[in-house]
């Protein structure tokens, strides 16, 4: 034990020894990639693979300025890039006969590219020209007709379109609303115009929705305001060779498998302007006994919704 009398003198050099000892402030932390954060199935215990792949594609976890993660024209190649990085930590942790295995894929809007490109219907370089012509496209259509989405939560889809009707019918000509993404029950994105995107969010209560969420996207995807979009997309995919996929990619347009190349252009070209029929498509392959899924994408988003259609469903999330 040591006792110390300070002094005057022994104060003085204790505070400049103080000083000099006094460490600097730890440097910022590092800067990441806007979209590091990516999911896809982390087998429990061992099991076998699971049969399917599912492909999602919601804005990527905010890391930089808002409004330029928002553009459509950034995230849509960035999720397309990294969901295809999560499918290789997944043959780089499991090997390729895990990847074999998946016997169906399936992709949530901008997710159906992704899909086909593991299915080999499209290569990586021509998947990602689509992708970034489809994104640029669809920003130009945004940015031409000022429009928006909106969640609706809380209700069945039959009382939704009620309420897209009678939004539109507030909202005036060129206003209108429709629904864009049948997700699951009781979640469903409405799509339109600004002032239908508002009166959709002042009526919501009126119709017993419990909430309405204005989504943070560059304007009304899956409906005729994409139609400049859609033509776009149409020159680009007339000279993009596309193969017949070596397992069954479920279509959003019409919830069904398609293996003509000429087929899967078309409606890669009409998922544009049509809404997304996510539960109807969960709900086919469940009937054909599908037994557990990958989801590989920004954030938990296809996984929760599959919960929503079968609680007890096996689906799980893999980072990279």
């Amino acid at each position: 034990m040591k006792s110390v009398v300070e002094t005057e003198e022994t104060k003085k050099e204790n505070e400049k020894g103080k000083k000099k000892n006094t460490l600097p402030p730890p440097p910022p932390p590092p800067l990441f990639w806007a979209f590091k954060k990516i999911y896809c199935v982390r087998p429990k215990k061992h099991p076998p693979p699971p049969p399917l792949f599912f492909f999602t594609s919601p804005p990527p976890p905010p890391q930089g300025p808002k409004d330029r993660l928002d553009s459509t024209v950034i995230s849509q190649p960035a999720i397309y890039v990294a969901s295809l990085a999560a499918v290789e930590k997944v043959r780089a942790a499991q090997g390729q006969a895990a990847l074999d295995a998946v016997d169906v894929a399936a992709g949530l809007s901008l997710g159906e590219y992704t899909a086909l490109t593991f299915a080999g219907a499209l290569t990586f370089a021509d998947g990602l020209k689509l992708v970034a012509l489809r994104g640029a496209s669809m920003q130009a259509a945004a940015d031409a007709a000022p429009s928006g989405m909106v969640s609706v939560i809380g209700l069945d889809a039959g009382r939704v379109a009620e309420l897209c009707a009678a939004a539109t019918s507030a909202a005036g000509p060129g206003q209108g609303v429709a629904i864009a993404n049948y997700l699951c029950p009781g979640n469903y994105a409405v799509s339109g115009g600004l002032a239908g995107c508002e009166a959709v969010q002042a009526l919501g209560k009126e119709f017993g929705a419990r909430m309405t969420v204005r989504l943070a996207v560059a304007g009304s995807f899956h409906t005729s305001f994409m139609s400049p979009a859609e033509a776009a997309l149409r020159s680009g995919l007339a000279s993009t060779p596309v193969a017949p996929p070596r397992i069954p990619v479920i279509s959003n347009v019409d919830a069904a498998p398609h293996s003509d190349p000429g087929a899967i252009k078309e409606l890669l070209a009409r998922q544009l302007t049509s809404p997304v029929q996510w539960e109807a498509s969960m709900r086919a392959l469940l009937g054909r006994g599908l037994g557990a899924a990958t989801e590989v994408g920004p954030n938990k988003v296809t996984a929760g919704i599959m919960k929503r259609i079968d609680k007890a469903f096996p689906m799980d999330n893999v980072t990279v």
